[in-house]
């Protein structure tokens, strides 16, 4: 296992986060699967985030990501929920 540093500390920080379709109606398929990530990758630089584990089922999606301490997570995920929540597989 790999620590991460900046100047002053060394740091390890996973978060695992689990995103519920509402009403756990079934509708994550792989295109949309796929498409979830891609915005996820997309983002995730601007905020010192790097996504280390994807994956999902029918009504919920996995996520396994390593962030530093200065990344503000509230932020990404008001961000990623608002690019995600009209996915247009087109």
């Amino acid at each position: 296992m790999k620590l991460d540093s900046n100047n002053h500390s060394v740091f390890l920080l996973y978060y695992h986060l689990v995103l519920v379709v509402k009403y756990r109606r079934k509708v994550i398929d792989d295109t949309i699967s796929n498409r979830l990530k891609e915005i996820f990758e997309y983002i995730q630089f601007n905020y010192n985030i790097t996504l280390q584990e994807w994956n999902h089922d029918k009504d919920h999606v996995h996520i396994l990501f390593k962030a530093h301490p200065n990344s503000e997570i509230s932020k990404f995920l008001n961000s990623y929920k608002s690019a995600s929540s009209s996915v247009s597989l087109s």
